[in-house]
Formats: C-alpha cells, sequence, structure tokens
C-alpha cells in the first residue's frame, strides 16, 4: 500500500513507522499548502493528522481525487455534511475518527453496556474527566464528545454529561468516566501510554478501507473485524 501522509508531526512521524513495519511504503510527507501532484498521484491513500483548520481544505482537495483518505485530525465535525456531500458526489471514500485506538473503540462499547446498565439506577450520578498533552487544539477531545453521546443516549436522567477537559505536558491521553452513588464509586477509564496506539489503528483503518467506497468511522472498521475474528455459532 502506498500511502501520503499529510501532516508530519509526532503522529505523522509515527504513522510512517507503523506503516513500514507492515511493509507499506511512504510516497509522499505534505506538510505545507505545497503539495507534490506526482506522489500524490501515486499514492493508493492518505492518512491526515494535521490541525482543525486545515482538515476541511485538505478533504476538498484530496476526495476529489477518488482515493481514499483516513482522517485523525479532529475539531472540525461541524462540517461532516461536506464531507458526506463530496464522498457521495465523487464516489470515493473517507473514514474518520475522534480516536484510533483500538483500546478506545473497545472502551466505548464497555461504556455503552454500563450506561444501560446504569440507566436502571437512578441513585448513579455520572461525570467525566479527559486528559491531553498541551498542544491538543480541540477541548473537549472528540472522544469525550463521542463518549458523552453515548451516555447521553444510554442514560435518559443524563441530558448534558459534565467532562471536565485537562490540557498538560505530554500526556497522550486519559479518559475517565465516574458512576458515583452515596455508596461507592464504578470508574471505566482508559489510558494511552504511547502514540503508537493511534497508528497502528490508522493503519489497520487504511488497509481496511482501501478497497471500499463510502463515509465511514473507525467503529465500522472495528465492528467489521471483530465479526470477522468471532468464532461462528
Amino acid at each position: 500500500m502506498k500511502i501520503a501522509l499529510i501532516g508530519y508531526g509526532q503522529m505523522g512521524r509515527m504513522v510512517e513507522k507503523v506503516a513500514l513495519e507492515h511493509n507499506h511504503e511512504i510516497v509522499a510527507r505534505i506538510t505545507s499548502q505545497k503539495w507534490d501532484r506526482d506522489a500524490l498521484e501515486n499514492s493508493d491513500i492518505f492518512i491526515d493528522f494535521t490541525h482543525p483548520e486545515s482538515a476541511l481544505n485538505n478533504i476538498k482537495k484530496i476526495i476529489p481525487l477518488r482515493k481514499p483518505l483516513i482522517i485523525g485530525t479532529t475539531g472540525w465535525y461541524e462540517h461532516l455534511d461536506i464531507l458526506q456531500t463530496l464522498v457521495q458526489q465523487h464516489q470515493s471514500a473517507a473514514l474518520y475518527s475522534p480516536n484510533f485506538s483500538i483500546g478506545v473503540q473497545l472502551l466505548y462499547e464497555i461504556i455503552q453496556n454500563a450506561s444501560v446498565a446504569m440507566n436502571a439506577f437512578k441513585e448513579y450520578d455520572v461525570a467525566g474527566i479527559e486528559y491531553h498533552h498541551s498542544k491538543k487544539k480541540d477541548s473537549p477531545s472528540g472522544t469525550a464528545l463521542e463518549i458523552s453521546k453515548i451516555i447521553e443516549g444510554s442514560i435518559e436522567r443524563i441530558d448534558k454529561l459534565p467532562f471536565s477537559s485537562v490540557r498538560c505536558g505530554t500526556i497522550p491521553g486519559i479518559h475517565t468516566i465516574f458512576f458515583n452513588s452515596p455508596f461507592d464509586t464504578l470508574t471505566i477509564s482508559h489510558e494511552a501510554i504511547s502514540r503508537e496506539g493511534f497508528a497502528r489503528g490508522a493503519i489497520l483503518a487504511a488497509e481496511w478501507l482501501l478497497d471500499k467506497k463510502g463515509l465511514y468511522t473507525f467503529k465500522d472498521c472495528m465492528q467489521d473485524m471483530m465479526k470477522k475474528r468471532l468464532p461462528c455459532h
């Protein structure tokens, strides 16, 4: 698989490392508005880890090329309708996610199940807190917003989940949910140890998306992978 990286910061470099370990080739490293057209034409797929303010422009450039695009950038989701329209118009493919950690995708499943159970026990209040490095632009994180959406859709008494955000140092990412009653507290938490987990998820998503058309999330990829790995009954 020939990959064009859009953004070559810490995440871009980690994606490159993981891609090479999986015998893929990096044919372009795009770090500014100057694009190498030859490299782009020779690529099979694009992976974007940039900034919210540049994500939409990148989408508008890549989707008309009718090559698949992985979007790891967050903070631009108010423009999802534009992405959907472009993907349909050009019969292309894109996959986005607020978090490409496989563990976080499993966290979503756990929180979904826990929230359904907690809906029956009104003595439990719910809140969340997330920590990221000081250079992360969006706050709350896309992962925090996704967790909030899951809980607010599953626990009838929670209209707006309280979710605090901390930006400090070099923390890759920590997301914690508290279910608290007067008698006890149940805590569900995910802590990223390094950026490599996000990079591995992005490469997994790229391999999965390569021969597809349409707009997907990493959840679609994960659910498909889990179905294929589970034994048939």
